[in-house]
C-alpha cells in the first residue's frame, strides 16, 4: 500500500504525467483518491508504436469514468537524431502548457526508485556534478512551478502490486525491453545484480541522492557569497576566482554556464568546465567552442562566455571635431590642462599635416614614440597593454593629413607631442564615456 505525503491546497489542480503505464497510473489513482484536489492527466501521445492509440483511448475512458481531466497531445514527427532527448523535450513543454492552463504550480511525475538507481549509475558512468549525482530530486523547482516525484521510497515492483491491488490496468512500453537504450540495459542487468545483494537498495540509493543534495544546498551557499566578487559583467576575474578553492571554481562556473544555458538540461558536461579551467590556469589567451555556438575566451586576466559572433572588421577615418566618441572613448579639444598622461596630447599644428583624423588600425601600423629612438608596431603596443582582439581592429587613433600616427588616445603619445614648456596651439583629451558620465 502506498503512503504518500501530499499537503497541497485543496483548490489546487494537481497536474500529473501519465503514460498509461504502471508507474504513473499507480500515481494517477493513488493522486484521485487521497486528495482532494482536481487532478488533471496530462498524456503523450509519442506516436512511434501501434499501441499508443490504444493507450491513449483508455486513459481518456479512465479520466471520464473517474472525475479526472484529459489532456493529450499527439507529436506527429521528430527532427532531431536523439529520439529521448527530443521526445523529453515536447513532454515537459506540454507539461507547462497545461500549467499554465490551469493556473497550477505543480507538476507530479511517477518517477520511482529503479528510476532513481538508474539515473545515479549512468551519471557516474558519463561524469556529472554534485547535483547530477544526486539523481533525481523528489521535489525540485522549474521556473515558476514544482515538480513533485513522490514515488522514489517505492520500487516498480510496489507499484505493480498496487496495482493488481486496486484493478488497475496499465500496459506495458514494448520499447523498454530493447537493448538499444542504454537506461533499459542498466535496467536489465544491473538492476537486478544490486537488488539480488540488498532487496532495499533502493531506500540505500535514496538516502545517498538526499546526502549529496543537502551537501549541495550548503556548497550552493558557499558558492553564492563568492559569485558577484568573482564575476562581474558577465566576466570571471581570474586573479579572484584563483583566490578560492578549486571546488568552488568548479561550482561558479557551472552556475555560470547553467544560467548562460537558461537551464537547459545535458547540456553542460564536466568536460567543459574542466576546459574553462584549464583556461584559467594557462598562461596564454585562448577559445575554446562550447555547445549551441557559445565560446569561453580567454584573454588576459578574464574570461567571458558568450554567443559566437561573425567578426567583420569595419575601416573608418572620420575628421577630427571638437567631440568625438568612437567605441566608446571620447576624445575631445581643451583650451587647458595641468594633465600629462597618456590621455592628452600637446601638438604643434606647424611640425604635422593638417587636418587630423581618427581611424582604426591598419596591418603594419607603427608609432614613433615620444622620448625613444626607432619606431613600434601598433599591434605590440596593444598587446603589452593587454587591449583585447575584438577591441584593436576599431580603437581609435589619431592621424595628420599625410597618416603619421600621433597618438593613441589613453595609451601611448608619437614624437610630434609637445612638452608643457614648449610651443602648442592644439590640447586633446581623451577618456572612456563611463569616466565622463560620473563626473
Amino acid at each position: 500500500m502506498l503512503n504518500l505525503k501530499i499537503n497541497i491546497p485543496k483548490e489546487e489542480y494537481l497536474i500529473v504525467g501519465c503514460s498509461s503505464g504502471p508507474d504513473s497510473m499507480a500515481l494517477l489513482h493513488y493522486l484521485k483518491n487521497n486528495t482532494k484536489n482536481k487532478i488533471v492527466c496530462c498524456h503523450i501521445n509519442h506516436n512511434v508504436r501501434e499501441q499508443s492509440k490504444e493507450e491513449e483511448s483508455y486513459l481518456k475512458e479512465y479520466c471520464s469514468k473517474n472525475n479526472i481531466i484529459f489532456e493529450t497531445q499527439i507529436i506527429k514527427n521528430y527532427t532531431e537524431n536523439n529520439f529521448e532527448n527530443e521526445a523529453r523535450k515536447k513532454r515537459y513543454h506540454f507539461y507547462e502548457e497545461i500549467l499554465k492552463k490551469y493556473n497550477s504550480k505543480y507538476l507530479f511525475l511517477a518517477h520511482h526508485g529503479d528510476d532513481l538507481i538508474e539515473t545515479i549509475l549512468m551519471k557516474i558512468e558519463r561524469g556529472s556534478n554534485l547535483e547530477g549525482y544526486a539523481g533525481i530530486k523528489e521535489i525540485s523547482y522549474q521556473k515558476d512551478y514544482y515538480i513533485i516525484r513522490p514515488l522514489l521510497q517505492y520500487t516498480k515492483e510496489d507499484l505493480i502490486k498496487y496495482n493488481k491491488n486496486n484493478n488497475i490496468k496499465y500496459y506495458i512500453d514494448a520499447s523498454n525491453k530493447e537493448q538499444l537504450y542504454k537506461r533499459n540495459r542498466y535496467r536489465k542487468k544491473i538492476l537486478p545484480i544490486l537488488k539480488k545483494e540488498d532487496n532495499n537498495i533502493h531506500k540505500k540509493y535514496l538516502k545517498y541522492s538526499k546526502t549529496l543534495l543537502e551537501y549541495l544546498d550548503y556548497v550552493n551557499n558557499e558558492t553564492n557569497k563568492y559569485y558577484n566578487k568573482v564575476i562581474s559583467n558577465n566576466i570571471i576575474s581570474i586573479p579572484k576566482i584563483k583566490k578560492i578553492h578549486p571546488f568552488l571554481q568548479k561550482q561558479i562556473i557551472y552556475k555560470y554556464l547553467t544560467i548562460l544555458y537558461n537551464n537547459k538540461p545535458n547540456i553542460i558536461k564536466e568536460k567543459h568546465i574542466e576546459s574553462i579551467l584549464n583556461q584559467i590556469n594557462n598562461m596564454n589567451n585562448t577559445t575554446i567552442n562550447l555547445p549551441l555556438n557559445i565560446i569561453s575566451k580567454k584573454e588576459y586576466d578574464s574570461i567571458q562566455i558568450t554567443r559566437k559572433k561573425e567578426i567583420e572588421k569595419k575601416d573608418y577615418k572620420i575628421p577630427l571635431k571638437e567631440y568625438n566618441i568612437i567605441n566608446n572613448i571620447i576624445i575631445k579639444k581643451i583650451n587647458d590642462t595641468e594633465e600629462d598622461g597618456n590621455n592628452i596630447c600637446r601638438i604643434n599644428s606647424n611640425n604635422i599635416s593638417m587636418p587630423l583624423y581618427l581611424r582604426n588600425k591598419k596591418n603594419g601600423d607603427y608609432i614613433y614614440q615620444k622620448g625613444m629612438n626607432g619606431k613600434k608596431k601598433i599591434s605590440d603596443i596593444f598587446i603589452d597593454q593587454k587591449i583585447s582582439k575584438e577591441k584593436r581592429d576599431s580603437y581609435p587613433i589619431l592621424v595628420d593629413a599625410n597618416d603619421q600616427i600621433i597618438w593613441i588616445p589613453n595609451i601611448k603619445k608619437s614624437k610630434f607631442n609637445s612638452q608643457k614648456k614648449e610651443f602648442y596651439d592644439i590640447i586633446l583629451k581623451s577618456c572612456k564615456k563611463e569616466e565622463e558620465d560620473e563626473q
